[in-house]
């Protein structure tokens, strides 16, 4: 992009990502919720001043990562191995530990294992032998074998499982329907009478437009019709709505706004709070650093690396990003 600034081109950037805007840009225009706010010279500005010409007022650019509170494990996975359509391995002998009252990162190169990994541990992949995912609904005292259950199975059991897929319409809502409708879908196999009750769906529509600030002329819009950011914000509200015990998020803020972005991390340190193991797949190497308690790092398919999120440097996660390693520490 800049060998063709320098060739005199015209280059027009549109990202949500601040980095790039100051790395890349001479000049700065401003949309919000679809008017034109200004135009300002980079040099001029910087992230703080530019989020409130965005927002409208003041944020703080600042996540919260409170310390884990008695924090008990969730998950054990051992030997996790999956194979992609191709026949081959897409997840290699992937082992470790998930705690109730952490935010665990998931680093990697795009298409290093993270779509497999969650949807393994969802129900959605079939598993190679040998492999173990257990759920401890109470601590180690107790404890539930998750291989060979299929997603319906792993709610039967009480389960309490949620999961922000990375395909948004494919997978995580259904686009021809509205955000009651999909809202139904994470309860619809609760009632016992013949007649579908809409009332408690569409109050927890309301509350997603509410608090999430999501844009749509109504309830019963078709969720196809949003805009890819705002289809977020329904399908992260959702999924937490449901108090999971443990609540898996793959690119939660892609294609968000920084104000929603920053709204979307404090929801994820509210479940943390409350006792919830949180598994966080992101491709912002700050934003990682900033949140997670421990990041896992994936490199073509397997874990090179388990490292402490208040101490590691981008450089370190970079290189175990890049850098296949016969052994893996974990902290």
């Amino acid at each position: 992009l800049r060998n063709m600034r320098a060739d005199g081109k015209a280059i027009v950037i549109i990202t949500h990502k601040l980095h790039e805007v100051m790395a890349l840009s001479d000049r700065v225009a401003v949309l919000r919720k679809g008017k034109y706010i200004g135009t300002v010279n980079t040099a001029d500005t910087n992230p703080q001043a530019l989020t409130e010409m965005m927002v409208g007022r003041a944020v703080t650019l600042n996540i919260d990562r409170p310390e884990p509170k008695d924090p008990q494990k969730r998950l054990e996975i051992r030997n996790l191995t999956v194979l992609n359509s191709e026949g081959v391995k897409a997840l290699d002998s992937a082992s470790f530990d998930v705690y109730g009252g952490e935010i665990l990162g998931i680093a990697g190169i795009s298409g290093c294992g993270q779509k497999e990994l969650l949807e393994a541990i969802a129900g959605l992949q079939p598993i190679e032998e040998g492999a173990s995912i257990r759920y401890y609904p109470e601590g180690e005292d107790s404890k539930l074998e998750l291989v060979g259950m299929s997603p319906l199975d792993i709610k039967k059991a009480g389960v309490g499982l949620s999961f922000v897929p990375e395909d948004r319409l494919g997978m995580g809502l259904v686009g021809a329907m509205g955000m009651t409708g999909n809202m139904m879908l994470r309860s619809y196999r609760k009632g016992h009478s013949p007649f579908t009750d809409r009332k408690a769906p569409k109050q927890l529509a309301e509350d997603i437009i509410e608090q999430l600030e999501v844009v749509t002329p109504g309830v019963t819009t078709p969720v196809r019709r949003l805009s890819g950011g705002n289809v977020q914000k329904v399908l992260v509200g959702r999924e937490i709505a449901a108090s999971p015990k443990v609540l898996m998020t793959a690119y939660a803020v892609r294609g968000l706004d920084i104000n929603t972005s920053y709204t979307i991390y404090r929801l994820l340190n509210e479940q943390k709070a409350q006792g919830v193991a949180v598994i966080y797949v992101g491709e912002d190497l700050d934003v990682l650093l900033e949140l997670c308690d421990r990041i896992l790092v994936l490199c073509s398919g397997r874990v090179n690396g388990i490292v402490d999120g208040r101490t590691t440097t981008k450089e370190e996660v970079g290189l175990l990003m890049t850098n296949l390693r016969k052994e893996a520490t974990e902290v």
